[in-house]
């Protein structure tokens, strides 16, 4: 069993935490506000009671992995195998976060990053044991998605490495492994894709819904693009497009002004209500 601390309560946070704890390992659900960290416990809490009443969990077992779950504010008194950070998505952010990492890590602790586009070399530079610094991209839903990707640096260590993918195994995941580059793998694909259907639909080729219905039954994917964005969050995917577009320079990757203009005026999908589809 690892004990690992997870940063960050918030969607991405919250669900490896979920995942962790659902493989038998022992994790801290640590946030600086104690409200993120109620409602990511939460959240948590009542996916599993989903899945108790559908059968798929009993209530003992929804009992079991809910203790191994301790939410908290302040750092556990605890020594840790890995620390995932899920914080926000702003390379300042991660490096502060990743500087606290290493002061509370042992000789034994893996410092590593839930970052879906940043550069983990960069994240890593700072520290005094680079050797123990990787990226661990898990997908949301994180307790559904199976893809990790490992993004080791050219200086992570091949003990790093090797646990980090028997960590992954062990959560049920399959483990890719990739080079630290802009959008890794996964992103580097999927947003420029999600992208171009943001312009289709802002040059008025078809609607959002026959776009999506286009690439559904056109090219049997399980969701469109335009959905697929309201799920991840246009603010996110936005955010990926810049990334690419600052880091590679291509005009491929130019970020559509729809997605701005969206995320400007707060319609970021699923978790604002509105997106390019609008829920209740």
């Amino acid at each position: 069993m690892a004990k690992v601390v997870v940063l960050g309560a918030g969607t991405m946070g919250a669900g490896i935490a979920q995942v962790v704890a659902t493989s038998g390992h022992q994790v801290y659900l640590k946030d600086i506000n104690q409200e993120v960290v109620d409602k990511g416990y939460q959240g948590i809490a009542e996916r599993l009671q989903r899945q108790v009443q559908k059968g798929k969990l009993t209530e003992s077992e929804q009992g079991e992995i809910l203790a191994r779950i301790q939410p908290c504010v302040q750092w556990p008194d605890d020594q840790f195998d890995f620390i995932i950070e899920a914080v926000i998505e702003k390379m300042e952010v991660k490096k502060q976060v990743f500087q606290e990492m290493e002061e509370v890590a042992t000789s034994q602790t893996i410092i590593a990053t839930n970052t879906s586009s940043l550069s983990v070399t960069e994240l890593a530079a700072q520290l005094t044991h680079r050797e123990r610094a990787i990226g661990l991209h898990f997908f949301n839903p994180a307790p559904i998605m199976p893809l990790v990707e490992m993004i080791p640096t050219a200086i992570t260590s091949e003990e790093t490495l090797v646990r980090s993918k028997e960590f992954i195994t062990s959560l049920n995941k399959k483990p890719i492994q990739v080079q630290d580059s802009p959008g890794f793998v996964v992103n580097r694909l999927l947003v420029p894709f999600i992208n171009e259907a943001a312009f289709l639909l802002m040059e008025g080729t078809a609607s959002a819904e026959d776009i999506d219905e286009g690439m559904k039954l056109g090219a049997n994917h399980p969701i469109g693009p335009l959905r697929l964005a309201d799920m991840i969050g246009i603010d996110v995917v936005l955010f990926v497009m810049e990334t690419l577009f600052e880091e590679l320079g291509e005009d491929k990757y130019r970020p559509c002004p729809l997605l701005r203009q969206m995320v400007r005026a707060g319609k970021l999908g699923r978790k604002s209500g509105e997106g390019f589809f609008t829920y209740e």
